[in-house]
């Protein structure tokens, strides 16, 4: 009898210590729910506040100042991308105006009252009240990829610029991503390459044959001068393909860096060299016991007593080595064939 006595009063502990645990479970649920309804009921004031500081209207709200006698006219971006209605992240398949500009019901209003508007909403250019980083972080959030990665951090984020200071978005085609207006765009701050452009030897940028992203990734890049490929012989060899060897014979100044010898956008001497040619192959090759030694005032290059072979009149060294890249003739030791 003791022994089920013992029992029973030990079922009867379990059983109230089980009824307990229940009670606490119950009452710590029903406060986690609890604290979920008024998190979602906060989440959900909040979501209609911001949802009320947008227009109505939406873009018809914003086309019925901005029209073309405005003095920020934004009719032509339906005839570009940005005003399509088209793709998951293109702004009038979302919130029109208002995903790259905010919430603009505060700007609408205020705008019949004063014309001191501009700091209720996102503002772009150069004299923006918005910071330059929310302004980028506008048209980063859509323009996400591989060529864009390495914005941070590149020359032209170090130089506080704004996406807007390249591109121009309320236009029917934006000039920096026209070939025949990039180089404009790019000149208008990099004043020492628009001078170089006008010497005697160029590329082909200011004739539109190629632009300044041929060569350079404005975005940044891993590479020296934002160069769009790993180097510069990298990227000069994406044209001149046929300056990449291996050649039988090698040119060790044009393995290292087509730079030693030439400028990229402009030179007073021919094919864009640095100096003239005997001068700049004089730079690395010693003159001594070479036919290219300057002419005395009593000799002339090719004369009997001269000692200067006639092949070097006018003192261009090209006058005999000419595949200065590199040869792949089995007597093309010196580069002369």
């Amino acid at each position: 009898m003791l022994i089920k006595n013992k029992k029973s009063r030990h079922r009867s502990q379990q059983s109230k210590m089980n009824k307990n645990t229940l009670a606490v479970f119950f009452v710590l649920l029903m406060s986690a729910i609890f604290s979920l309804k008024i998190s979602a009921a906060t989440d959900s004031e909040e979501l209609a506040k911001a949802h009320q500081a947008y227009t109505a209207k939406g873009a018809d709200t914003c086309l019925s100042c901005h029209d073309e006698d405005n003095e920020y006219p934004v009719m032509p971006i339906f005839k570009g991308p940005h005003g399509q209605p088209f793709g998951e992240k293109a702004p009038f398949n979302n919130l029109q105006c208002e995903s790259c500009h905010g919430p603009g019901q505060a700007h609408a209003k205020k705008a019949k009252r004063s014309d001191d508007v501009a700091g209720t909403i996102i503002h772009f250019g150069k004299n923006s009240t918005t910071s330059i980083e929310l302004q980028n972080e506008k048209c980063i959030d859509c323009h996400q990829d591989t060529e864009r990665g390495h914005w941070p951090g590149s020359a032209h984020q170090q130089e506080d610029l704004t996406c807007v200071s390249c591109h121009q978005i309320h236009v029917a085609k934006d000039p920096v991503m026209q070939p025949t207006t990039q180089t404009k765009v790019c000149l208008s701050c990099h004043t020492r390459q628009r001078a170089e452009l006008h010497k005697r030897s160029v590329h082909s940028m200011q004739y539109d044959q190629l632009q300044c992203s041929s060569c350079h990734q404005p975005h940044g890049s891993t590479s020296d001068k934002l160069l769009v490929k790993s180097n510069l012989n990298e990227t000069c060899y994406s044209c001149h393909a046929e300056k990449r060897g291996p050649f039988l014979w090698q040119h060790a100044p044009v393995d290292e860096d087509c730079g030693l010898c030439h400028v990229p956008h402009g030179s007073n001497q021919v094919a864009l060299l640095k100096k003239r040619t005997q001068l700049l192959c004089r730079e690395c090759h010693s003159p001594a016991g070479h036919p290219s030694l300057s002419p005395s005032a009593t000799s002339l290059p090719g004369g009997r007593h001269s000692g200067i072979g006639k092949f070097v009149v006018g003192k261009n060294c090209l006058n005999c080595h000419s595949q200065i890249h590199g040869s792949n003739h089995p007597s093309g030791a010196k580069l002369t064939r």
